[in-house]
């Protein structure tokens, strides 16, 4: 029989919060949200109580991890500070912080604490040798499409590839893979389905494809963490990483969790999406990670009838802030109907239309990809140490 919130409700009620009282009469926690026993909130506290609330967090976990009828649960603690209240006194040393790997650890500290040493903290994941971020300034550039067929691309060079939508707020890739269904549970560890010869995961298979992703930022840390740690990646060659757009938490939290080998920014050739791709490459080159190169995503438009080019969104200006920023340029891609249309039926048409110039055109990019990870060493990297100002 399914779980239900108000089950996992009347189990919390057992547990204490510091001033003695059952957790669910604070008022600090947020809707339960379950789903095919899988269980997501979080609790907000001030951030001066952080520390006394980590234990009840901790508990809160392991009463919903208990409750009949859950596989697993994501227990989040945002502290907020009040307005004029005085940032509290840095954790003793050894303290875990926001970037610790255990799942549904608290992220409570505040943002200018730095992280935990990162040569312990940002181990990188068993049986997984490169990760890659695919990332973009800003949204609607076809960053997932692209994650996607190069995830694609890097498997037709005989290398073990997954793929991880860790777009919290706008999962893409279940439907861009054509998966619909639910992650197994094997132990403590989530099985990633498989599509066209990947291992995915993607919070859009937990989640209904309708459902809202109102989260604060430390449960979008707390997912990508348990996205990161508690899937059977193993073995991969290369884990390809979906990111949600823009330069925030979920960038951060990457960095931190693991050795990123490197990132791919994605950007239209206009001028309003090249301002956000530069913040992007300025972001991971701020927290220390190698940008493998810039793509050119909907770079020009030909027309199926008379085989006339547009350049709908002017073109070659990724090309040009590449070279003025001194990094690789991937690759064009067109804006072609054949990638729409094989996106949006879950047929990637790297998988499905192997001899089509479109999949050509993403195994180029992908074969510059290894170039890239081969002279970097990938794989070598440790995490970057990050202190947010």
């Amino acid at each position: 029989m399914a779980v239900t919130a108000d089950e996992v409700k009347a189990r919390l009620a057992q547990v204490t919060a510091p001033d003695g009282r059952p957790v669910t009469a604070t008022g600090a926690l947020s809707e339960i949200v379950v789903s095919q026993g899988k269980v997501y909130l979080s609790i907000t506290v001030d951030a001066t109580q952080a520390q006394a609330w980590e234990p009840v967090r901790a508990a809160v976990e392991r009463t919903v991890r208990a409750t009949p009828g859950v596989v697993s649960a994501l227990v989040a603690l945002t502290a907020e500070r009040r307005a004029g209240a005085s940032a509290p006194a840095p954790a003793p040393a050894g303290h875990a912080h926001a970037g610790h790997n255990h799942a549904g650890h608290s992220h409570a500290a505040p943002a200018r604490t730095p992280p935990a040493d990162p040569q312990k903290e940002g181990r990188g994941i068993p049986g997984v040798g490169a990760i890659i971020a695919v990332a973009s300034g800003k949204g609607g550039v076809g960053k997932s499409t692209l994650a996607a067929n190069l995830a694609l691309g890097l498997a037709t060079l005989g290398l073990k590839v997954g793929l991880l939508d860790a777009d919290i707020y706008g999962p893409s890739v279940p439907r861009l893979m054509g998966l619909h269904g639910k992650p197994e549970v094997q132990g403590k560890m989530l099985q990633p389905l498989q599509s066209w010869g990947l291992k995915v995961m993607s919070i859009g298979f937990l989640v209904g494809e309708e459902t809202p992703m109102i989260w604060r930022g430390p449960m979008v840390m707390s997912a990508i963490s348990q996205l990161l740690k508690e899937v059977d990646w193993a073995p991969l060659d290369v884990l390809v990483v979906d990111m949600p757009p823009g330069t925030g938490d979920a960038q951060l939290t990457m960095a931190q969790q693991v050795p990123l080998a490197g990132a791919v920014i994605v950007s239209t050739p206009q001028d309003l999406a090249l301002i956000d791709a530069r913040r992007g490459i300025a972001m991971f080159e701020k927290v220390n990670v190698p940008v493998l190169g810039v793509v050119e995503n909907m770079s020009y438009f030909l027309c199926p009838h008379c085989g006339g080019r547009s350049d709908v969104f002017g073109h070659g200006g990724a090309r040009h802030e590449a070279q003025r920023l001194r990094v690789p340029f991937l690759g064009e891609v067109p804006l072609q109907m054949a990638i729409r249309e094989t996106s949006d039926a879950g047929r990637p048409i790297v998988a499905t239309a192997p001899d089509s110039p479109e999949a050509e055109i993403y195994r180029g990019i992908a074969r510059a990809v290894r170039e890239a990870l081969a002279g970097r060493h990938a794989g070598a990297r440790p995490a970057p140490r990050i202190v947010v100002e």
